[in-house]
């Protein structure tokens, strides 16, 4: 098929939005392409459409685990075969989706980036027909980047395995700097970049200084009709706001990593549909969410760095029609983000006191424990050694940079299950075991090609169908696993620790790093700072710092408009004054012949401006009349 004909097969679009087909025919030609889209401009098309026209596999990096799971279904429901391989999965089922990707039909295969530190995985991959490698959130490979991600840098690993591959990059926001560091890393030999300007005319970007945030976000969401999203940084706000929101008559839903993939679907639906108004949220939500017609996007919290807000404030207005971002924005915010600069830097000795602890809290030896992965309670960690969360979340960043570790912070992976043994065996034993009969005929009547991978399993819906509790249906599906006939891993949410290399007994922190990043996370918040608090118009500040100096003023932010009633308020004020010494050169007058003989502004305006003539000397007053 041509890539309309895919397009229209399995997308059912008649045309390519703009820079897509361009990039696609890029990435056909063999060119090594790098695509900067706006939030909602259709990056996942621009791969998975030249993918479909060629033979063999392409493989996926995103560190986006949520969104990898969500594309693997859609694709699936388009009949297109795909599989994701993410932190938390068996050993044996990442073997056996390993192999449907070298043998079997499989279009697809997603990749979190810390599993390309496997050798396992790497030299699978070495004997799959690779016909593209697409980098999402390609600008966590740049250490300039906002969200650096160190196992990106594995990438540049299957270039040298799969040479004559092209690869595509794909990103929302990266500085010049970035995107010359992304084409560095990722070895691009035959360039070719797509970049479409940041700017977002139909976008009104407004900063609210305000203490009570509360009451300023109740009038911009009752102020302004339509859908939209509140954006806040942890998942008990997202619970406490989304209540209150809620008591106060608004039909808001909060959304955050931790639910379960069908909850995500369902709040997802309803907020689609404009069944729920408002959806407050932390970042996990709006990737992958193409909802045109959302009005508002409201920060309750400063951003981390320009990027993100850019990234976050532009899934408002996809359908071009008059959007708002709000960032509401006070002093506190500062000294949390201060702090927060603070916490980010853990000594070098703290790090090394954190990795010691790690191999204590899994009683690894020293020499051993590599590739071996653990679900980590972040709050039991922390209490048993008295550390700080934040704290110990970067100096895992850290360890993960020199390879010590990879950690991925918690993401829901539903339960899976697969049959180890053969129908005729599973067959043999039904017979032998009665007992077992009924239950195991309710699971093959419930997921089919569980014999060939691993398939995802709602425990609640065996237990419906069995006439058992799910507890029953959970101990049922431990104690088959024991008699060896199937693998069964229950759902998790729990953050993932994996040993890169054996515990060592001496640590080399790279320091040098550290001061990189700790120079480049402070500029990054000062930037948001100067976005917060100058007078300039908010969407030239953005442009300025995506490298796009000299814009227009968009004419619509809160400083352009402010700027607009300032010139407003002086020329009625110098109409008013126009008025004034042409009715007092004629003849002096009283005050309310002289107001009401004023033809420009309102009665304050002329009140005010009369005031102002006679503090300056310009008219004078005897106590019964005005005169020049």
């Amino acid at each position: 098929m041509t890539i309309q004909q895919i397009l229209k097969t399995y997308w059912n679009h008649d045309a390519f939005r703009p820079m897509q087909e361009d990039i696609i025919q890029s990435v056909l030609l063999g060119f090594d392409t790098l695509a900067l889209l706006p939030t909602g401009g259709g990056k996942s098309v621009c791969f998975q459409v030249p993918a479909l026209a060629k033979p063999g596999i392409c493989i996926v990096v995103s560190p986006l685990i949520a969104l990898m799971k969500d594309q693997v279904e859609n694709l699936k429901s388009k009949g297109i075969e795909a599989v994701a391989i993410v932190s938390g999965m068996g050993n044996r089922e990442v073997d056996i989706a390993l192999d449907n990707c070298v043998y079997g039909g499989v279009k697809f295969l997603y990749l979190s980036p810390e599993r390309l530190l496997s050798e396992l995985v790497q030299e699978r991959i070495r004997y799959m027909n690779v016909n593209l490698l697409a980098v999402d959130e390609a600008h966590c490979i740049s250490q300039w980047g906002y969200d650096f991600r160190p196992p990106y840098l594995h990438i540049a690993y299957l270039r040298k395995l799969h040479p004559n591959v092209p690869v595509l990059a794909l990103t929302a926001t990266a500085t010049a700097d970035v995107r010359s560091d992304i084409q560095d890393k990722l070895l691009f030999k035959k360039p070719n970049v797509f970049s479409k300007s940041f700017e977002r005319r139909n976008i009104a970007y407004v900063v609210r200084h305000e203490e009570d945030k509360l009451r300023k976000l109740l009038e911009v969401v009752n102020g302004v009709k339509g859908s939209g999203i509140v954006y806040v940084q942890t998942r008990r706000e997202c619970a406490e706001l989304a209540k209150f929101l809620v008591n106060n008559r608004i039909k808001a839903d909060m959304y955050h990593a931790g639910l379960t993939s069908d909850e995500r679907a369902k709040k997802q639906e309803s907020w689609k549909s404009n069944h729920t108004q408002v959806m407050v949220a932390t970042n996990a939500f709006g990737m992958g969410i193409d909802k045109p017609d959302v009005r508002f996007v409201i920060h309750k919290d400063a951003p981390n760095s320009l990027e993100a807000y850019y990234q976050e404030a532009g899934r408002a207005g996809r359908d071009e029609a008059k959007a708002y971002a709000v960032l509401l924005y006070n002093q506190s915010d500062r000294y949390k983000m201060l702090k927060k600069y603070e916490l980010s830097f853990p000594s070098v000795d703290e790090i090394k006191r954190i990795y010691s602890h790690i191999g204590s809290y899994y009683h690894i030896a020293y020499g051993a424990g590599a590739g071996v992965s653990f679900d980590l309670d972040l709050g039991d960690f922390c209490s048993k050694f008295k550390l700080d969360v934040t704290k110990t979340i970067n100096a895992f960043k850290f360890l993960e940079r020199d390879e010590y570790i990879s950690f991925n912070e918690s993401v829901f992976l539903p339960s899976r299950f697969r049959f180890e043994v053969e129908h005729e065996t599973l067959y043999n034993f039904q017979i032998q075991n009665q007992g077992w009969d009924a239950f195991v005929k309710s699971i093959l009547r419930s997921y089919g090609g569980a014999f060939e991978s691993y398939v995802r399993l709602k425990e609640f819906d065996v237990a419906r169908r069995s006439g058992l509790s799910v507890q029953q249906v959970i101990e049922g599906l431990k104690q088959l696993q024991e008699y060896g006939l199937l693998s069964y891993f229950p759902q998790n949410d729990q953050p993932q620790l994996t040993f890169i290399k054996p515990r060592q007994q001496q640590v080399y922190i790279n320091t040098a790093y550290i001061e990189e990043r700790k120079a480049m996370y402070k500029r990054k918040m000062e930037a948001v700072f100067a976005y917060a608090s100058h007078k300039q118009c908010r969407s030239q500040l953005l442009l300025a710092y995506f490298d796009e100096p000299g814009a227009d003023k968009c004419e619509v932010c809160d400083v352009c408009l402010e700027e607009k009633r300032q010139h407003s308020a002086a020329d009625t004020r110098d109409e008013i004054t126009n008025d004034i010494v042409q009715l007092l050169g004629s003849s002096p007058a009283d005050l309310d012949n002289l107001v009401s003989a004023i033809k420009s502004g309102t009665e304050k305006e002329a009140l005010d401006t009369i005031r102002q003539l006679l503090d300056a000397g310009k008219i004078r007053f005897n106590g019964e009349k005005y005169y020049l």
